[in-house]
């Protein structure tokens, strides 16, 4: 095991997938001489040259079409998208053409193309720096959608995206690239989980909490703090966007009769939607109450002084859980108050 930062367990697994297969190109505004902006990349140009490394102008949609070009010669290509923000010149390529290309020849054309989107708040940017898109991609049938949540993943499952002959929007958490953890650089893939799954991080009997990317670790904290007060929350890291592995949230929901979701983008139309209706499908009878979505608020993203305020954090997600569970929280009406007082 290594100890790695996320932003580096990144870096080391684009290094094995260019070591492993010549046809792995990376492509990125600033991505090569700088390493990008987060440093992501650094080391690799020099190590691999500029023809495998390159900096691009500053065109997404450019980007993506040469990344097509590239992917019908049989080559892997990796875009990195330097801002969430940024993604929507290129979002015409994306689902109009890469996500239906292989559909349209009938299998006779593969789209292995990775995008990297740094994606998310918390790190006081300015005005397109810290959205959060999914949504928008894992409504595209053909386009699989994953997020990391930690450094083990981080690494394994760029290899993976990479490996994957499906387009793959991969989207890293930017606030979490200093975070720590251990690494091993030495694990094969066909013996890793596959990045279509979900994982359960935390057991629990009391609340199903379900999240992704950025929102794993404050999830994890949650569960500690709630079992300071008697409460069992049992945490799933979702992993996979599109297609989402509902067995395990399906499995936990039936069991602790309670559910949870979060995540950062806006309330409307956003993933916890779509899985609080498909859980209450699939569960329906077991549900102890209805499913309780602690997001972002349906507002563009405000500006850093305001953003602890719009992504969900420790307080927001117990309350959520309290919610769940039925006791007191940010929506108890004052008679309820009183007549508890």
């Amino acid at each position: 095991m290594t100890q790695l930062t996320f932003g580096r367990a990144i870096n080391a697994g684009l290094r094995k997938a260019m070591e492993l297969d010549s046809k792995v190109v990376l492509m990125g505004e600033d991505i090569g001489k700088l390493g990008g902006v987060f440093r992501v990349t650094d080391g690799l140009q020099k190590d691999f040259g500029a023809h495998r490394v390159i900096d691009t102008p500053l065109a997404e949609s450019g980007i993506m079409g040469t990344a097509v070009g590239l992917a019908f010669r049989g080559y892997r290509p990796v875009v990195e998208i330097q801002f969430d923000g940024f993604i929507y010149p290129a979002f015409d390529q994306i689902v109009a053409q890469v996500a239906k290309l292989h559909y349209r020849t009938q299998g006779k054309v593969k789209m292995p193309i990775t995008i990297r989107v740094p994606f998310g708040g918390g790190i006081g940017s300015p005005e397109h720096h810290s959205e959060s898109p999914e949504a928008y991609f894992t409504h595209t049938s053909g386009l699989r959608v994953v997020s990391v949540s930690n450094p083990q993943d981080a690494y394994t499952m760029i290899q993976q995206a990479i490996a994957s002959d499906d387009p793959v929007l991969y989207f890293e958490p930017k606030r979490r690239y200093h975070t720590k953890g251990e690494v091993d650089e030495g694990a094969e893939l066909s013996s890793a989980l596959p990045m279509g799954n979900a994982r359960v991080v935390t057991a629990g009997s009391d609340v199903t909490l379900v999240a992704y990317g950025p929102l794993v670790a404050t999830a994890k904290d949650v569960a500690l703090a709630a079992e300071d007060e008697g409460i069992s929350v049992e945490v799933i890291d979702l992993r996979s966007l599109a297609p989402i592995d509902y067995a395990p949230l399906e499995a936990s929901v039936r069991k602790t009769g309670r559910l949870v979701i979060a995540h950062e983008a806006s309330q409307t139309g956003g993933l916890g939607a779509e899985i609080a209706s498909s859980l209450t499908e699939r569960c329906f009878s077991y549900l102890e109450s209805a499913p309780v979505r602690v997001t972002g608020f349906d507002v563009p993203y405000p500006p850093s002084k305001l953003e602890k305020h719009h992504v969900p954090d420790l307080d927001r997600i117990l309350d959520g859980v309290d919610r769940a569970l039925g006791r007191h929280n940010s929506l108890s009406s004052l008679d309820s108050l009183d007549g508890q007082a």
